[in-house]
């Protein structure tokens, strides 16, 4: 009994000490001075004599690649975060790449306002130290308002979508008609391969092929021999 009571003891101790370690961690705000603005989401910051890269939490913002809203999200995060301006850090997490996930505090909440002017989403995955009711409010009436990422209906891609190649399906987010309109167009003739195409079947063998044909000619494979 007494060895069951010490050991329950030592548990709670640890315990203890674990909880000690976490609350300050997520409750605690750094003074920060901004170098530079990455992208809507990140940041550089010097903090205590340390450059960090901080990657703003709870929300995501579209990628440089998706025009123009990359861009239009950078800029607004510039705005709101004037290189040289101080800010606040409310620290969450680290993530994998180095970076540290926070909230970040200017002339008010710099997460939430990039919401709600519709040039970040909610990043739901990792809404969990954030107040998501405000989050996802500050969302609804940028949609409704049809603000930022959402002036197409339904939203742009989302850039965790973008990130793995699913830009199809909202492709109509990514590239304005009238940006996608002055691209050239090449006719069907020009894209196709100059030299001519021969079954192994008419050849002989693919071996023979290979030793007939001239370097320019583009040979085409037959189904059967499962190449």
């Amino acid at each position: 009994m007494t060895v069951m009571r010490k050991a329950s003891k030592t548990l709670l101790v640890l315990a203890g000490l674990s909880l000690a370690a976490l609350v300050p961690f997520a409750q605690a705000a750094y003074a920060a001075t901004v170098l530079s603005i990455g992208d809507g989401d990140t940041i550089s910051v010097l903090e205590r004599g340390q450059k960090l890269k901080v990657r703003l939490a709870c929300i995501d913002a579209p990628e440089t690649a998706q025009t123009p809203f990359g861009v239009a999200s950078r800029n607004q995060l510039k705005a709101l975060l004037p290189l040289g301006s101080t800010v606040s850090l409310r620290v969450q997490a680290v993530d994998r790449y180095g970076r540290s996930v926070a909230e970040v505090i200017g002339k008010g909440p710099i997460n939430l306002a990039m919401v709600q002017s519709g040039q970040a989403f909610v990043y739901r995955q990792y809404l969990g130290s954030c107040d998501r009711g405000a989050y996802l409010a500050a969302e609804r009436q940028a949609q409704a308002q049809r603000l930022g990422v959402w002036a197409v209906p339904g939203g742009i891609t989302r850039p965790w979508e973008f990130r793995h190649g699913g830009a199809g399906h909202r492709s109509a987010g990514l590239v304005p008609a009238s940006a996608s309109s002055s691209a050239p167009v090449s006719s069907p003739q020009a894209a196709q391969p100059s030299g001519a195409k021969f079954a192994c079947k008419q050849i002989g063998s693919f071996a023979k092929g290979l030793l007939t044909l001239p370097n320019f000619i583009t040979l085409e494979l037959h189904p059967k021999l499962g190449i």
